[in-house]
């Protein structure tokens, strides 16, 4: 078990982030654990892992439906109530994969994802959470659904394909100001009439809380950095 004393260990930085969001909160009149902490495990190996799994974390987020593979399936079987979120792209042909796997997926962010993850879900028996990513910088490099087309698109997966959309998330451009996306991302999701708001990462979670996000993504803030 990794020791919680050491500033460098990562339980003594799970638990540094979970004050920090408190405090992100406290500031704008929210509570605390209407935001969910997803460590993102990405790269790391279960022995990386266990100490946060011990530590009494079971929200994880993985960018990769091969590597989650490789790795969840064991841990699951040892903490059973862990909910994995997927919060990388997917292909359609991970579909299958991708609903045996987790517990959420962060970025269906076109109409052909939407109907794979539909018809997984149908053939499998599983209802998963799902979020529609918005790409608010509109960058020609990154996958999501422009912010015009947002509230429309939620309609359709809703009205068409009979999915339940729980929110919207966003990764902004490096070089803007977060806070200007995370305002558009909240007002995205009070047209379309969904709650939550997948937004935040390790640099600027904090003010990801203040704008409404109610799932934040951190991951070399808790692990370290990655090699």
């Amino acid at each position: 078990m990794s020791d919680d004393s050491d500033p460098s260990s990562p339980t003594h930085r799970l638990h540094e982030i979970v004050r920090r969001i408190a405090g992100a909160a406290a500031e704008v009149g929210r509570d605390p654990t209407a935001v969910t902490l997803i460590a993102v495990s990405k790269t790391f190996e279960a022995p990386d892992i266990l100490p946060v799994l011990e530590a009494g974390h079971r929200v994880f987020g993985e960018n990769r439906v091969q590597e989650a593979k490789g790795k969840w399936p064991e841990l699951r079987a040892r903490f059973a109530d862990l909910e994995l979120h997927l919060i990388g792209p997917l292909q359609s042909n991970k579909a299958k994969e991708a609903v045996q796997l987790f517990d959420v997926i962060h970025t269906i962010d076109r109409p052909k994802i939407a109907v794979a993850i539909g018809e997984e879900m149908a053939r499998q028996g599983r209802r998963l959470k799902l979020f529609v990513q918005v790409n608010t910088g509109e960058e020609e490099q990154k996958a999501g659904i422009p912010p015009l087309e947002a509230v429309a698109f939620v309609a359709h997966c809703r009205a068409a394909l009979g999915l339940e959309i729980a929110g919207l998330m966003c990764i902004p451009p490096v070089e803007d100001a977060p806070a200007l996306h995370f305002a558009l991302l909240a007002k995205l999701a009070r047209e379309a009439g969904v709650q939550d708001l997948s937004m935040g990462m390790s640099a600027d979670f904090e003010t990801a809380v203040q704008f409404g996000a109610t799932h934040v993504r951190v991951g070399s803030a808790i692990f370290g950095g990655r090699g």
